[in-house]
């Protein structure tokens, strides 16, 4: 068979292959695809502009071979002619079986594979060789930009059979090269030091000050650039600029020097300040907060905050996308410039429709009840930050953001379109703890935040822990109002073996039943009212000089070892506040609550108690991987009234303790606190060989060895929170490190010390008596915790060291917790 060739296409072909094709014209009687692999033959026929019937020449070949290499599946096309049929042999092009990325340290796999991706390079996809040269000189680039100039990148194709390939980049990154020096030339206002202290690039630094930048980027330089920029203008200097930057390399690419030439010029005040536009009739509010003042230096970062107020203010009036420019008239002989705000709110906007993307299992009537931005309403920017605040608060949301979609044709109405990342909102609860006193003890429990998506807050809990079996059932509905009012209930028994939790010796079986109802104020305040019937009984009771005060109101005289039951109606009323910016692993906001609750006149018990509790998130770095964390704890509780002339106090059962990680790690659970006193009235042998008992002045002391707990305490502390080494970033939502410095005390304000300081310690007693009245006496430790948001829950792992401890503390180094609530 002859054939006689019309063109031979590559990536090029030439004028002289087209001259002869168009010599040849010949209408094509049938049309035949060679060389076809993984291509079908009817889907390589729909890339050809030509069919039979039609007449070949010079334009419908190039428009042919165009066609074909648009389809990305061949590498190679050769345009034949037998007689009347048109011939077109291809090559197809290899398909990818595999991609390897190795050497790679500065550039995550994640990252390179989104850049393939973008250039059509990816698993089961043809190969285009062309494509790779380009992505080989765009990483070099990239490492030529971070200081590597030594890097280079090769792509290394291995074929495969079945016309398959494996394509491997091989990195060599090579040492970031290390800034020499810096010098900045023309600058006599402020000193060298004084600018270099506004830079992130560092050169000439401490080996201790790990820290600081010393690699040459030029993404960090020009960075830098503009924060100097920004701090002459933010001082006066309207006319500084740069007028030069000279970058030079050692021959072995593995230092830089960096020389930046600039004019400073001189200060300039504000002579006028004018707001011109449409203020939607509030300029005399606008001008008395703007910062901007006659006769004041000028300040850039004063006039980019009035025109980000003036923007942010129209936009809580549906004015979402104002236009607002700062035009400054420059007297370079007064030195001083008008500045003038011209203002153009543009059309109000409202919202069409708001969507929810990422929510698998929280239902969208959930998630629209926390958001405050409504459909059919204007765009509000305040409202959309409260929402993504609200949402971002949710314990069961981890990344919460949003963006405004504009509607093609309709230039008042947009879209919002919230996306949302869960977590994990139910937890298996466990407790792993090993104690000198307390030995192995365990618990378990199920926890689900979001109860099939509904928001709804459902617990079951059962606790084997080696000093109290207990199990609770409890509900809550935060929504069990359009309004937000909430709903919720709790059943509960436990049995208590305070001996064994580092307390006093007494059991304890109590059983309760309650019920609460929230309001809340505004987005960040809400109240809780609650009321709750318990029955208690005590039993196996040790005798101290401060329960028995509490225990002489119950005791039977006919049977005085007998267990005591009391029972009490509790009534509370409690303020919680928070703008945190997450629900679990906050780094920014605050939070804080107060609790106030007292049992009812008819309880056999009268007492009240309060509590304070406050958090701080401070961040120091803008991506608020760094932090610190501020917190503070104070409670206090006493009896009120009298019962049979036996004036009232806070049940022992009810008192604070302080030890172990939830309150002062380094110490074992429960010890930090007042220790129970005995008072022993000692007799001596009459002259008659009776007893003779001696008068209160001789008795002596036991002291007990375990914390008997007080009514008031206060406990803070300071935490430095951290990126966790060898974790990414993305995972710094389940996994936390801290530096942490925990303080406080626990002391007993009806203890009178005086009646006991003259009195001699019984030689039985394990401990000297204190005054734990003293509020003074507080414990102090140091140390490092980690958590980690598991599938099982939280977990929490301390290494602590105390700081200040008291006689009779138990001191712990290491602890860990699973279940513990952050």
């Amino acid at each position: 068979m002859k054939f006689k060739q019309l063109v031979v296409a590559g990536l090029l072909w030439s004028s002289a292959s087209l001259a002869l094709a168009a010599q040849e014209q010949f209408v094509v009687s049938d049309i035949k695809v060679e060389g076809l692999q993984r291509v079908a033959q009817g889907a390589a026929l729909t890339y050809l502009p030509v069919k039979v019937g039609d007449t070949m020449n010079s334009f419908r070949t190039s428009q042919l071979i165009r066609s074909l290499y648009s389809s990305t599946h061949f590498e190679n096309i050769e345009i034949l002619r037998d007689g009347t049929t048109l011939v077109i042999r291809v090559k197809e092009r290899p398909t990818i079986s595999n991609i390897i990325f190795d050497g790679n340290d500065d550039i995550k796999d994640e990252q390179l594979q989104e850049s393939l991706e973008g250039n059509n390079i990816r698993v089961g996809e043809p190969l285009d060789k062309t494509v790779l040269t380009g992505i080989e000189n765009g990483l070099k680039d990239f490492f030529y930009s971070i200081g590597k100039y030594n890097a280079d990148v090769t792509a290394i194709i291995t074929p495969l059979p079945r016309n398959r390939v494996d394509l491997k980049l091989l990195f060599e990154e090579g040492d970031s090269a290390k800034i020499q020096q810096i010098n900045i030339v023309g600058n006599e206002v402020f000193s060298d030091a004084e600018l270099f202290q506004q830079m992130e690039l560092k050169f000439n630094t401490p080996w201790w000050d790990f820290l600081s930048e010393t690699r040459y980027q030029k993404q960090t330089l020009s960075g830098d650039m503009e924060t100097i920029r920004s701090y002459y203008l933010d001082r006066g200097y309207l006319r500084y600029v740069v007028d030069s930057t000279q970058v030079s390399m050692t021959p072995e690419k593995d230092g830089i020097y960096v020389t930046m030439n600039v004019t400073e010029g001189e200060q300039y005040t504000i002579s006028n300040v004018e707001l011109v536009g449409d203020l939607l009739g509030n300029e005399e509010y606008m001008k008395a907060v703007l910062p901007l003042v006659s006769g004041e230096l000028y300040n850039q970062a004063q006039v980019t905050y009035a025109e980000e107020f003036v923007s942010k203010y129209l936009g809580r009036f549906g004015y979402a996308y104002p236009t607002v420019t700062t035009i400054p008239e420059i007297d370079d002989e007064e030195k001083t410039v008008k500045l003038t705000l011209s203002v153009d709110p543009g059309k109000r906007i409202y919202v069409r429709r708001i969507n929810f993307e990422g929510n698998v299992i929280t239902a969208d009537n959930v998630l629209r009840q926390n958001i405050s931005q409504m459909e059919g309403a204007w765009l509000s920017n305040g409202l959309l930050e409260s929402s993504k605040n609200s949402l971002s608060r949710l314990t069961y949301m981890e990344d919460v953001d949003f963006e405004t979609v504009r509607l093609p044709g309709e230039d008042d109405k947009v879209d919002i379109i919230y996306s949302l990342k869960e977590q994990p909102a139910g937890s298996f609860n466990a407790g792993v703890g090993y104690g000198d006193r307390t030995k192995l003890s365990l618990q378990a429990g199920i926890q689900q935040d979001n109860f099939l998506g509904t928001g709804k807050r459902i617990a079951f809990n059962i606790s084997t822990v080696s000093f109290q079996k207990s199990v609770q059932l409890s509900y809550t509905d935060p929504f069990f109002t359009i309004d937000g009012i909430s709903l919720g209930g709790s059943i509960s028994y436990s049995e208590f073996d305070a001996g064994s939790a580092n307390l006093v010796q007494y059991n304890s079986k109590q059983y309760s039943i309650g019920m609460n109802v929230g309001y809340p104020i505004n987005e960040f305040n809400r109240i809780n009212f609650g009321l709750s019937f318990s029955d208690v009984e005590l039993s196996r009771r040790s005798s101290f000089e401060q329960t028995d005060r509490f225990y002489n109101q119950f005791i039977d005289l006919n049977n005085p070892d007998a267990p005591i039951d009391y029972s009490s109606f509790l009534g509370s009323v409690a303020w919680s506040r928070s703008t945190l910016n997450r629900g679990i692993f906050p780094t920014a906001g605050s939070s804080q609550s107060a609790s106030f609750s007292i049992t009812t006149p008819n309880s056999d018990v009268n007492y009240f108690k309060s509590i304070f509790d406050s958090k701080f998130y401070f961040p120091l770095s803008r991506n608020q991987r760094w932090s610190v964390l501020a917190r503070l704890r104070a409670g206090y509780g006493n009896g009120y009234g009298d019962t049979n002339g036996i004036e009232q106090i806070l049940p022992f059962t009810q008192n604070f303790t302080a030890g172990g990680s939830d309150t002062l790690r380094g110490f074992e659970n429960n010890t930090v606190g007042p220790r129970g006193v005995q008072r022993i009235q000692r007799s001596i042998v009459g002259p008659d060989g009776g007893t003779v008992f001696l008068g209160p002045e001789s008795d002596t002391l036991i002291v007990s060895s375990r914390s008997l707990g007080g009514n008031a305490m206060v406990l803070g502390g300071l935490e430095l929170i951290t990126p966790t080494p060898f974790v990414g970033e993305e995972f710094d939502n389940s996994v936390r490190t801290s530096l942490f410095v925990d303080v406080g005390n626990v002391w007993d304000t009806e203890f009178d010390f005086d009646l006991y300081r003259d009195l001699e310690l019984d030689r039985r007693s394990p401990d000297d008596v204190a005054d734990y009245s003293d509020w003074t006496r507080y414990r102090a430790s140091a140390g490092l915790s980690i958590q980690w948001l598991s599938p099982m829950g939280p977990m929490v792992f301390s290494f602590s060291r105390a700081l200040q401890e008291r006689n009779g503390d138990d001191v712990k180094f290491f602890s860990f917790n699973i279940g513990q609530t952050f």
